[in-house]
C-alpha cells in the first residue's frame, strides 16, 4: 500500500470514528437539512398569462425596493394584486415590504392572506414557508413584540440560513 493510499484510508476510518462517536455528524442527522430559500425567480415561466405578468411586475417592484425606491416598489405590488387578485406572491411581496416599513403589522394581514392562497396552490415551492415564518416575525420584533418574534426568526434562520441569517429578508433575497 503506497504512503498516500494509507493516508486516505486513515482519514476515512477517523472520520467513521468520529460520526460513531457523534462529534460529527452527516448532513441532515440533527433534523432536517436546511433548504434553499425561495425566490420569486423560481416561478419564473409558471402559470398562466395573468400570475405571469404580475409575476413580472413584482420582480420589477423588488428591483425598486432593492434601489431604495419603495413608492415605486409598493405601486409595482399593488399593480401585480390588479393583474392577479390570486397571486399570494404579491401578498408576500407586499408583506416583505410593510415589515420593513414604517408600519410593519400592516404586514400580519398580507401573510395570512398570502398563506391562505398558498393553501391552495400546489404544490408550494420549497422554501416559502421559511420566508411566511420569518416576515411574520420579522413584523412582530419590528412592532414592538420581540418575546413572540424570537422563535420564529430562529425557526426561519434554520429553515433557510442562506436568507434569514440576518434576520431580515431583502428585496434581493426575496427576487
Amino acid at each position: 500500500m503506497s504512503e498516500r493510499s494509507g493516508r486516505a484510508r486513515a482519514a476515512f476510518l477517523m472520520g467513521l470514528l468520529l460520526i460513531g462517536a457523534g462529534c460529527v455528524a452527516p448532513p441532515g442527522a440533527w433534523g432536517p437539512a436546511p433548504e434553499r430559500s425561495f425566490r420569486l425567480g423560481d416561478l419564473e415561466g409558471q402559470g398562466d398569462p395573468a400570475r405571469r405578468a404580475s409575476n413580472r411586475l413584482l420582480a420589477e417592484g423588488l428591483d425598486g425596493d432593492a434601489q431604495g425606491r419603495p413608492s415605486q416598489a409598493l405601486g409595482l405590488y399593488e399593480r401585480a394584486l390588479q393583474v392577479d387578485p390570486t397571486n399570494p406572491y404579491a401578498f408576500l411581496a407586499l408583506a416583505r415590504h410593510h415589515a420593513e416599513g414604517v408600519a410593519p403589522r400592516r404586514a400580519l394581514s398580507f401573510l395570512d392572506k398570502a398563506e391562505a392562497l398558498l393553501e391552495r396552490e400546489t404544490p408550494v415551492p420549497p422554501g416559502v414557508e421559511a420566508h411566511l415564518v420569518g416576515l411574520r416575525g420579522a413584523a412582530l420584533h419590528a412592532a414592538g413584540r420581540p418575546e413572540l418574534a424570537a422563535p420564529m426568526l430562529e425557526r426561519a434562520r434554520r429553515m433557510a440560513p442562506d436568507a434569514w441569517s440576518d434576520g431580515r429578508l431583502s428585496a434581493r433575497e426575496l427576487r
